[in-house]
């Protein structure tokens, strides 16, 4: 059932749109995956460098691969100083890689890429796409080092954690307990965004589950925290022809929510800031916006990650998911904070 007052909104366009974990079953064998990197020079016509919006474009990566099992990108996250990445796809894949930069500073490109099969509670692949839809990823951190990876997936709305070695998530799910009228809630509009609040936030450690297209009396997208002190439900108001598709904290504990949409028949999206006192249960989350861009600069955007670059800056990392189209693109781009 869902949560009182709350209502499924209308789907986007079809064609567009920690503890220790024991394996039952022995290990999957990772494969490894060759992507090709392109740069992306310039954003909403400006130069690496310049203002976009309240951000500073840094440079971007059209990637590619000859592999029909790369694809697909809804989650990712970073897991080492040296810039390792996970990512995960609607497909049921961990992709795990590092992200190499150029001299200047500049993304370069995706090097040692593994894609592994995300496994079940007792360590088999999952057996059908109903339960592969991962749509969600962050990163545990055990002793201020990333130790474990959260997902959350949509249709078998669940939560899952996996342990990280070598920067990579290996062995059985371990599932994570949520509120019964969201793991009710089987359709594809139904978990999109999981993120874990850092130590400077007034809910550290709590868990940001954000729906998509559950939407409460009010219009606003329903959420919920998964804490102890600060557990239970709040809510979020995205932008209008807009629906959130992750989150991401940054280390300050202000939250950003990435949003997607479709006008004219090109992708819309908006990026918002929303201070860390406004995450709390009860209250309705708003923000500000910090990035809006519609057309060819942008695709099916999926994933919001926030790291530390190479020079000790804070850069915000968006992540697009081509859906297995020929016709959509697997793009990552990067910005810091204007501020």
């Amino acid at each position: 059932m869902q949560s009182p007052g709350c209502r499924l909104a209308g789907p986007l366009l079809a064609c567009l749109c920690a503890t220790p974990l024991a394996a039952a079953e022995p290990a999957i064998p990772a494969a490894e995956l060759t992507i090709v990197s392109a740069p992306i020079e310039t954003f909403n016509g400006v130069a690496i460098g310049g203002a976009v919006g309240k951000l500073i474009w840094r440079g971007g990566l059209t990637l590619t691969s000859v592999s029909d099992q790369f694809g697909g990108l809804s989650g990712a996250g970073f897991v080492s100083d040296e810039q390792h990445m996970v990512f995960v796809t609607d497909r049921g894949n961990f992709i795990s890689a590092q992200l190499i930069y150029d001299e200047a500073n500049r993304p370069f490109s995706l090097i040692g890429a593994e894609l592994e099969a995300v496994q079940n509670s007792k360590g088999a692949p999952l057996p059908r796409q109903f339960s592969r839809d991962a749509e969600a990823l962050a990163v545990i951190l055990r002793d201020g080092k990333p130790a474990a990876i959260r997902l959350g997936f949509e249709n078998l709305t669940r939560v899952a954690d996996f342990e990280l070695i070598e920067h990579r998530p290996k062995g059985a799910a371990k599932e994570v307990p949520i509120p019964e009228w969201l793991s009710d809630t089987r359709t594809n509009e139904s978990l999109e965004a999981v993120c874990i609040a850092p130590a400077a936030s007034p809910i550290a450690g709590s868990t940001l589950l954000l729906t998509e297209g559950v939407i409460n009396d009010d219009g606003q997208h329903v959420a919920f925290l998964l804490g102890v002190t600060d557990r239970g439900g709040l809510s979020y108001q995205s932008s209008p022809i807009v629906n959130p598709t992750d989150c991401a904290f940054l280390p300050n504990g202000d939250l950003l929510v990435l949003e997607r949409g479709v006008a004219l028949f090109s992708f819309t999206m908006t990026l918002r800031r929303v201070p860390a006192a406004e995450v709390r249960p009860g209250n309705l989350m708003r923000g500000e916006i910090l990035l809006e861009a519609t057309g060819g600069d942008i695709d099916n955007m999926e994933a919001v990650a926030v790291h530390t670059g190479p020079t000790g800056e804070t850069l915000v990392t968006l992540m697009s998911d081509n859906n297995f189209n020929d016709w959509e693109r697997n793009l990552l781009l990067e910005f810091s904070l204007a501020e």
